[in-house]
């Protein structure tokens, strides 16, 4: 399986995925889902998948034949609205999903993908798009700034709770991160290391990029903190009617709240229950 978020904000896109793309006891593979693709000064895409590697990987491969053949009549580079490369995209996928298996299954394994699209051309706002197997595709809204393939539940409420289009951008690449650990925490199917990418609004091109690894300070520091916030805001919430009532400060004494239990790591899952043919 595999987790991908995207996040639309005023400032600009924020992209995070995965890269675990099998999670078999004995097999893990990694695999990146990631593709930029960037013109600096034109435009600038960067596309996430989940679904079948083998289609994913021939979306890909086809998307950059396209764009770097001059004579191809459409490609990233043709067209003049984000949303005109979101329907080429759609229907590159279609086709790539074609010759991977038919109708959508080949020898009992889905060869069905999802991809998000963000990006900006110049003389237009950034812009970011689901893309469905079916080669349809839906926009992100300003009530709605965010879209996620994969693994979505596990890291969905953070998202719900803080993203706004007003949020600055690197609060919401740290919502993204967040969101990320959250489901690699819940969920043995997605796993590390995380890419990340942020396209500022007006670069065209994308303007910070990084892959974290687990033992990396700062996804350390990140993953550390939220965890020990999280428990600090269960120890301050509102008291129980039967609960000693909570300092004047808001802090809480020490001797009266004893310590949470510890947390559970992530159930063990079936080795067969991913295939490695899944992204």
């Amino acid at each position: 399986m595999t987790y991908c978020v995207g996040i639309e904000t005023d400032e600009g896109l924020v992209f995070a995925a995965d890269t675990r793309t099998n999670a078999s006891l004995d097999d893990v593979r990694v695999h990146r889902k990631l593709h930029v693709f960037e013109y600096p000064g034109e435009r600038v895409f960067v596309v996430m998948s989940a679904g079948n590697l083998a289609t994913t990987q021939l979306v890909v491969s086809r998307l950059r034949r396209d764009a770097e053949d001059p004579s191809a009549p459409r490609s990233l580079r043709t067209f003049r609205h984000l949303f005109e490369v979101a329907e080429y995209v759609g229907e590159v996928l279609v086709a790539s999903q074609v010759q991977a298996g038919g109708d959508g299954q080949h020898n009992g394994v889905s060869t069905q993908a999802t991809l998000i699209l963000g990006g900006q051309i110049a003389g237009e706002r950034p812009g970011l798009y689901l893309v469905y197997p079916l080669g349809n595709c839906i926009a992100a809204s300003p009530e709605t700034p965010y879209l996620q393939i994969g693994e979505s539940k596990y890291g969905k409420p953070i998202l719900d709770r803080i993203l706004r289009p007003e949020t600055a951008l690197e609060d919401a690449a740290r919502c993204a991160l967040v969101s990320l650990d959250s489901t690699i925490r819940s969920n043995l199917s997605v796993g590390m290391p995380i890419d990340l990418a942020l396209v500022r609004a007006g670069d065209l091109r994308v303007s910070q990029q990084m892959r974290l690894e687990g033992d990396m300070p700062l996804y350390s520091e990140i993953h550390e903190t939220w965890s020990r916030k999280l428990e600090n805001a269960v120890r301050t919430l509102p008291r129980f009617p039967w609960e000693p009532a909570l300092p004047e400060s808001g802090a809480p004494a020490a001797s009266a709240l004893p310590p949470l239990p510890p947390r559970r790591g992530p159930a063990r899952q079936d080795p067969g229950d991913q295939s490695a043919q899944q992204q």
